[in-house]
């Protein structure tokens, strides 16, 4: 599955991510005040497939289902947050 630049910012905003821009846009997620999960994106237009989907998606922790739920709009934050909890990450 594709991720696009636009996807990625749509998932950064649904899920509450924090990010900061420099020369790729940084996005990281904290929980209780500690950082769990971090990732970054490439400077690319929103509407280009970016480059590295599968380490940015890995870095999510996500699999390509539960990304694409995400995409679809069946996975909210507080899933996100669940989901995280089920596999160890919180």
């Amino acid at each position: 599955m594709s991720i696009r630049a636009r996807d990625f910012d749509l998932l950064v905003r649904k899920f509450g991510f924090q990010t900061r821009e420099s020369r790729d846009i940084h996005a990281w997620f904290e929980h209780d005040g500690k950082v769990v999960v971090r990732t970054k994106r490439s400077r690319t237009p929103r509407s280009r497939d970016l480059p590295f989907q599968h380490s940015i998606r890995q870095q999510m922790k996500l699999t390509e289902d539960e990304l694409r739920q995400a995409l679809q709009c069946t996975l909210g934050q507080s899933d996100y947050v669940e989901l995280l909890q089920r596999k160890g990450v919180i």
